[in-house]
């Protein structure tokens, strides 16, 4: 069968692929998913993004991974799939739409920085750093005090990657942060933004 899959994949038989990534065979779905992102067919966004719903991790990863090379034509998808009732399909999502970069999503995304599954809102901030857009600053900085505490770690983290002075007075309070890896990054952070301010 992944000989048949190559051969949909040299013809440019999108259809026969969106079939297959509903086949029996874990390996079938898994290298369908691979051969739609390398065509980048917007055809397969939908079956893609619906696949998400019903596979494992690892198989998600693989349709993820399909979904960030299909790039653009994928964002607005992706931004509605951060409505769906499956945490794991928001969360995902989130994150590639970070990995696409599209400023399209930098709203939607702050948006999902108030959902309630920790899942979703760590793919939200994740996505928001990688873009890199100013207006995710001041939500970066509010992620600073999530209940979680990997949020916490990655807003100081991904804020010290952005270098906006914004941040340095929320990164000194989270020095005072009861997790010691929040603390640590606030230190990183704080000294990331200090050499792009010698910079200027």
């Amino acid at each position: 069968m992944a000989t048949k899959i190559q051969k949909m994949k040299d013809k440019g038989d999108v259809k026969g692929l969106i079939k297959a990534l509903r086949d029996g065979q874990m390996d079938v779905r898994r290298k369908a998913a691979q051969a739609l992102g390398e065509l980048g067919d917007d055809r397969a966004v939908g079956p893609l993004i619906e696949a998400l719903k019903g596979w494992g991790w690892y198989l998600r990863w693989e349709a993820l991974m399909a979904l960030g090379k299909i790039g653009e034509p994928a964002v607005e998808s992706l931004i509605k799939a951060l409505k769906d009732e499956n945490k794991y399909v928001r969360g995902d999502a989130a994150a590639t739409l970070g990995e696409i970069g599209d400023g399209k999503a930098v709203e939607p995304l702050i948006r999902a920085l108030n959902d309630k599954k920790q899942y979703v809102r760590w793919g939200a901030v994740v996505a928001l750093g990688g873009i890199g857009d100013g207006r995710a600053v001041e939500p970066l900085i509010r992620a600073l005090r999530d209940r979680a505490w990997e949020i916490r770690r990655e807003a100081a983290e991904l804020l010290g990657e952005v270098g906006d002075e914004r941040a340095i007075e929320p990164l000194i309070r989270a020095l005072n942060d009861k997790k010691q890896c929040v603390r640590s990054w606030s230190v990183v952070a704080l000294g990331e933004i200090q050499k792009r301010l010698w910079k200027r």
